[in-house]
């Protein structure tokens, strides 16, 4: 019986990282800590071993790594494709913060699906309330998970993750419906269905509620703020799934699904 075959555990074209720096050709540059970490201790990634880097300015870049020492690993780009799996639709979820793991799996999963943005709010269900410090680093942690998110599902452009503000403070600051931007809220008595909206032809505000979703009151605001209020089907969902739900429902009637 012949041997089994030995195979990379990274996968065939190269495993792929994200970068700060802004890449070009020849361009030689150590891996930030968490993706040498990966490349290191979980793929064990070698000298000479492809590698595929993107700088969220779109395209990919083809590399090698050239130095493994300890914990830190440099790589060498040596080729660029004009990749691009953007969705057609550009999406902003402006999200209820919720508490626990939801929040990282609600922005793992909205990124995987295409959402360009996202905007965490504090609404009057929100349970989890962060304040300076906190929020910043909350926000820098956020900001990596959709990195790490569009290294795990090919996007090459990395979402914007802005600022925790406060639900009333933020629309108060939305600008008036102009153009042909379309502003859609999820709440339990929507008064239509994703499926009843004309197909948009700008951008889309997506509006998720917290656990619990949002008052009646924070309801109302968004209304006067032009969101059409929109139910998914019968049952009741839990945030993080309306979110992704939400998203995806999108992308199959309007999107590249």
């Amino acid at each position: 019986m012949a041997p089994p075959m030995k195979t990379s555990s990274a996968p065939k074209n190269g495993a792929r990282f994200h970068v700060p720096e802004r890449l070009g050709p020849g361009v030689e540059i150590p891996l930030p800590d968490l993706a040498a970490h990966h490349a290191v201790r979980v793929l064990r990634l070698a000298v000479g071993a492809p590698v595929v880097l993107f700088d969220g300015h779109g395209g990919e870049h083809d590399a090698v790594i050239t130095r493994v020492h300890r914990n830190n690993v440099d790589a060498k780009v040596t080729g660029f494709r004009d990749v691009d799996v953007e969705s057609p639709l550009a999406v902003t979820l402006v999200q209820g913060v919720s508490s626990g793991d939801r929040m990282d799996s609600t922005l793992r999963k909205a990124v995987e699906l295409g959402v360009r943005n996202f905007v965490p709010v504090f609404t009057e269900r929100s349970v989890v309330k962060l304040r300076d410090e906190r929020a910043d680093r909350r926000r820098q942690h956020w900001q990596s998970l959709a990195a790490a998110a569009c290294e795990q599902c090919g996007r090459n452009t990395v979402p914007h993750v802005a600022e925790a503000v406060d639900y009333r403070d933020w629309l108060a600051a939305l600008a008036v419906v102009s153009g042909d931007q379309r502003r859609i809220a999820l709440a339990v008595g929507g008064a239509r269905r994703l499926a009843e909206l004309p197909r948009p032809t700008g951008d889309i505000l997506l509006l998720v509620g917290p656990e619990g979703g949002l008052t009646r009151d924070e309801n109302e605001l968004a209304a006067n703020r032009g969101f059409a209020s929109v139910i998914l089907g019968p049952r009741i969902l839990r945030t993080e799934t309306a979110a992704v739900v939400a998203v995806a429902a999108m992308q199959t009637l309007w999107g590249d699904f």
